[in-house]
């Protein structure tokens, strides 16, 4: 078993890193295997909106878009996992820019014929609800917020992963990163670690 993270922050060693990487952890306690994507590392390039990724040949996992960057093989060993945990701090009220790139040029994951006007395309690898994903959002507004802070983020997420028929097990907001204890990021940190734990006995008992 294989699970993936994302990470939709910058900076590589703040809070949402941390999280992620105990989240991660939590899941190699489980016995998968793990890996986390950096996506400020990344060569993602913006989507044009050409929709060609999502016309091309039905019988491909993934459509052929024409930007040449590292997006494509990243999206081969999403294919090959069987979970993830999505990680983005709030910008604007929103992800981060880093992880909305990733998420629109996961376009290439769908497929539509290009006669199918106004209609939403379908997966072209659907998970068949086996697979799992957990999130992570951090603000630095209070827990308190979190309708206003983490919940669009959520459903930003979310919503690729519905088409792709991946079930949500968990969504974390981390508020008050800003001025925040060492005990109390200690206790989301152990918090973010069972939640990895989770998900691999959530990905096993769909698998079973």
């Amino acid at each position: 078993m294989k699970v993936i993270g994302f990470l939709g922050s910058p900076r590589l060693s703040g809070i949402c890193a941390r999280l992620l990487d105990c989240a991660l952890a939590g899941a190699a306690s489980k016995g998968a295997e793990i890996k986390r994507f950096d996506l400020i590392k990344m060569d993602i390039r913006h989507c044009m909106g050409c929709c060609k990724c999502m016309f091309d040949d039905p019988s491909l996992k993934i459509g052929r878009c024409p930007l040449s960057d590292d997006m494509a093989t990243i999206l081969e060993e999403y294919l090959a996992a069987d979970g993830y945990i999505m990680a983005s701090p709030v910008y604007d009220g929103s992800v981060t820019s880093l992880m909305k790139k990733f998420l629109e040029r996961k376009i290439a994951l769908t497929y539509r014929p290009q006669e199918a006007y106004a209609k939403i395309g379908e997966a072209r690898a659907p998970a068949e609800f086996k697979k799992r994903v957990a999130m992570i959002v951090t603000g630095n507004c209070s827990d308190e917020f979190r309708e206003v802070m983490g919940d669009p983020c959520f459903e930003m997420m979310e919503a690729h992963f519905m088409i792709e028929q991946v079930m949500t097990t968990e969504k974390m907001y981390v508020g008050g990163v800003e001025n925040m204890a060492d005990a109390v990021r200690e206790e989301k940190c152990a918090a973010a670690h069972a939640m990895g734990a989770r998900l691999v006995d959530e990905i096993r008992a769909a698998q079973t």
